[in-house]
């Protein structure tokens, strides 16, 4: 929660004094934001939180005295509050960003390697948009999903289904990580395929394929130009390409594409959808989990007419309930459900064939 004067309190953790520096000049160009202080290591941001009572931390990652994910799962334990990582763009730094939004954290902001000040500039819209969105964001809800999802046991299926005209499409961006893990973790192995547009840095999609294969029934992976589509498989569109599902004479294949982004993203839900709806038809689920913005929500209602099934996870229990949001404002969807209830439901329904 934001305080009477509206402004977002942000304090900036991180060892950079550059980062600290562009961050904050980018922050505090915004009038709805304002950085309250900054900590170039964790012992420092502590006694800082206690006394600024910020809305949102951005937390770097890599810093010498204590790493950034030993102080959020301290955070998280001691005092829950929302965070956004500062994540280098290499396969190191997503699999433990992919640990951080597991811990609770609500996003990550990607820092170049390269070029930080012109890298972070021409990112400061986003930036400024995901510090806006954490201070909303439904933090308890999404460090439930995070300590639960390990729990979770595949849906049975009473009899085993050919799904030869069946497919899942999911969209998702901010929290989206774990509630993907929610839903793929709880699909039998004998599910129909699942395709997914999930906003994602080129470096992260490789690694949380590979996460989400390792923990689930269905083999995961990150698509590839003209790679079938199987049932019990689910493909991951991969950073910075469009995910297209394309008929072909063998059955359904992936087409990627490096055109132009769509609603600011490339992966576009947008373009999956639409790609769906082309393609599959109403013999298509479609599911739109938590994100920030609407991408894909114009996607949805094209599916929608075209006679797919399309479900919409509900304001309660979204991260930021942009994407489904919107989704429901275009009369997108069938139903709204909480994210604990959406593969049962998908199962249902694929099973009434």
């Amino acid at each position: 929660m934001t305080d009477s004067n509206n402004k977002i309190k942000v304090l900036i953790v991180d060892d950079s004094a550059l980062v600290r520096q562009i961050l904050s000049e980018i922050l505090n160009a915004d009038p709805g934001v304002e950085v309250i202080g900054t900590a170039g290591d964790p012992l420092i941001a502590r006694e800082k939180i206690k006394a600024l009572n910020p809305d949102v931390i951005t937390l770097d990652i890599e810093m010498l005295k204590m790493d950034g994910i030993t102080f959020l799962r301290n955070l998280m334990r001691l005092r829950p509050m929302p965070v956004l990582m500062i994540s280098t763009l290499t396969e190191k730094g997503a699999d433990v960003t992919l640990e951080a939004l597991e811990l609770g954290a609500i996003d990550y902001i990607a820092k170049p390697k390269i070029d930080l000040r012109e890298g972070l500039a021409a990112f400061s819209q986003d930036i400024i948009e995901k510090v806006k969105s954490a201070a909303t964001a439904n933090l308890r809800h999404h460090q439930n999903t995070a300590k639960e999802s390990a729990l979770r046991a595949p849906v049975e299926c009473k009899r085993s289904f050919k799904f030869t005209n069946r497919m899942i499409a999911i969209g998702s961006s901010t929290g989206g990580p774990e509630a993907l893990t929610e839903v793929l973790i709880r699909l039998p192995a004998d599910s129909p395929p699942v395709v997914i547009a999930q906003h994602i840095p080129e470096a992260f999609s490789g690694p949380f394929a590979r996460r989400m294969n390792g923990c689930c029934s269905v083999a995961v992976c990150e698509a590839e130009e003209g790679q079938k589509i199987l049932p019990g498989h689910v493909y991951v569109a991969p950073g910075n390409s469009h995910l297209r599902v394309e008929k072909s004479s063998e059955g359904f294949v992936c087409r990627l594409g490096s055109d132009e982004k769509i609603n600011r993203h490339r992966p576009s839900v947008e373009v999956l959808f639409d790609s769906v709806a082309e393609h599959v038809g109403k013999t298509a689920v479609a599911i739109m989990l938590t994100g920030m913005g609407a991408d894909g929500a114009d996607g949805m209602k094209r599916l929608h007419d075209r006679g797919a099934y399309c479900i919409a996870q509900d304001e309660k229990t979204s991260v930021v309930w942009g994407m489904p949001g919107e989704a429901v404002k275009r009369g997108a969807t069938d139903e709204e459900l909480p994210l604990e209830k959406i593969t049962q439901r998908i199962m249902a329904i694929v099973s009434q064939d």
